[in-house]
């Protein structure tokens, strides 16, 4: 009987279970779709108990064949959509109003009023976040101001707040269980990332009453152990990350100065930058990295909220095709874009323009305009968005060579190209796609002893493919330029 490791990736759109072999392989996976709720323009919600149920199934599923294949399981790692917050009653376990998920917006105007009381640079230098809805604090205020009697009972001790991985951890563990991990508690906007502590004045000025959040603990090392009857046996929940610090792990990102970009619902640019906690002067996050043995990593991150999203739309809002998979042949089929830029805003910008109020905008369409130029504006948006990101980073000090790359639309060669070309990188994408999976995985390796250190993680990566930049520089220019008038249209510039 065989060790393996079982990662629960719980995402935007779907929960996910995956076994892997301590050398990367995966053994077992159950993938299990669920739909958002869209009460109001830019509002996302989740059925807390949808999320559960869909993890539950695949957990169990994937557990049944590995008892089949005589395997057993050493560790559970869990990874998890970032920032998005469930509220729910301590003595039935039960959600007291639906998931708010990170894309929504709702809480903008909280946010403008917080910042326009000078409030945002204590914030920044405590959280290296920034005051934006994405961030958890402001949707947990929300739900105790708009839940009769919530707010009463937070203070009372009765609620718990979570984020989705403190969630599942309690359910996982028959609710013996109320913490979470650094790197989601990073995400929050009520931790001091330099002491790993919930903040009393940051929870004073969000409104949010110290009872109802979780204990902070390591990314990997005791993290509770699910209960017999929740999974038919107690398994030892040993590793757990946000979506892209996971991924960060599963791409081997251990040096200072390695970054990723992980290509999902939205698209996340991280770099591992060591020991210290970069304040951006070009509106990124300083965020944490991971925390290993009591010491913390730090990163450097710029997020763009429509990605895969984007391709979504173009399959489930236009019909452009019946499959996702579908738009690299499509985008394919035509040399350019014909002068049409998307601005896929759907919820607003994010880093790095942070504009809650921003919406889409298709621009530069002509008579001559077809599917495929809309197709491939899809594409170049996320790309475009990337280099965004990418030329905040150089101008806070941090350039890089080399882009790693994850995430669905990494299946994507087309798209990788143009990656190249408008970054003017090399980008390379692993052989081991599921990062951020696997990084849960290989949390919970190192939370259990399968793996002594990041080393023995880091030998495991390997490249499946490269792509080098092709594109003339002058062309280059003319893209970002026409890129970036779009992008000022769709602000209402």
């Amino acid at each position: 009987m065989s060790d393996v490791l079982l990662a629960i990736d719980q995402g935007t759109s779907s929960s996910r279970a995956m076994a892997f072999s301590p050398e990367g392989t995966i053994i077992a996976s159950e993938q299990q779709p669920f739909e958002a709720i869209y009460p109001a323009s830019g509002w996302v919600e989740h059925d807390a108990e949808v999320i559960w149920a869909t993890v539950l199934s695949s957990t169990r599923s994937v557990l049944e064949r590995l008892h089949r294949m005589k395997h057993r399981v050493a560790a559970i790692g869990i990874t998890n959509q970032r920032e998005t917050t469930v509220v729910w009653d301590r003595r039935t376990g039960a959600p007291i109003h639906n998931a708010i998920v990170w894309q929504d917006r709702r809480t903008a105007e909280q946010c403008r009023k917080l910042a326009a009381a000078g409030l945002e640079a204590e914030l920044t230098k405590k959280t290296g976040l920034r005051l934006d809805p994405y961030f958890s604090a402001t949707k947990l205020a929300w739900i105790l101001d708009r839940v009769p009697g919530a707010r009463e009972a937070a203070a009372a001790g009765k609620l718990a707040f979570g984020t989705i991985d403190s969630f599942l951890i309690w359910r996982l563990t028959g609710g013996r269980l109320h913490v979470t991990d650094a790197t989601n508690a990073s995400r929050t906007a009520l931790l001091d990332v330099r002491s790993v502590n919930w903040d009393p004045s940051l929870c004073e000025m969000f409104g949010v009453p110290a009872t109802c959040l979780p204990e902070v603990r390591d990314s990997a090392g005791d993290l509770g152990t699910t209960d017999a009857g929740v999974l038919g046996e107690a398994l030892p929940i040993r590793g757990v990350a946000g979506d892209q610090q996971a991924a960060l792990v599963g791409q081997a990102c251990f040096e200072t100065g390695d970054v990723k970009s992980t290509y999902g619902t939205g698209a996340f640019l991280v770099l591992n930058t060591g020991a210290t906690l970069v304040q951006s002067h070009h509106r990124l996050l300083g965020t944490i990295a991971y925390r290993l043995d009591g010491r913390t990593t730090y990163a450097l991150e710029g997020s763009v909220l429509s990605a895969g999203a984007t391709i979504q739309w173009l399959r489930d809002g236009l019909g452009l095709v019946s499959r996702a998979s579908e738009v690299e042949a499509l985008a394919g089929s035509v040399t350019d874009t014909g002068g049409v830029y998307l601005v896929p805003a759907f919820t607003g910008l994010g880093a790095p323009y942070w504009d809650p109020d921003a919406r889409a905008a298709i621009m530069g369409i002509t008579r001559a305009t077809g599917r495929g130029e809309i197709a491939r504006a899809g594409l170049d948006s996320v790309v475009y968005q990337t280099h965004d990101l990418i030329a905040a980073m150089a101008a806070d000090g941090a350039r890089t060579q080399v882009l790693k790359v994850d995430g669905g639309m990494a299946q994507n060669g087309l798209f990788l190209q143009r990656l190249a070309d408008v970054l003017g990188l090399s980008i390379l994408r692993p052989r081991i796609t599921e990062s951020t999976a696997f990084g849960a995985a290989c949390l919970a390796g190192l939370g259990c002893g399968i793996y002594r250190s990041v080393a023995d993680i880091a030998r495991l990566w390997q490249a499946d493919a490269r792509y080098e930049p092709r594109l003339d520089p002058a062309m280059r220019r003319r893209e970002l330029q026409g890129w970036e008038s779009a992008v000022t249209r769709a602000r209402g510039g």
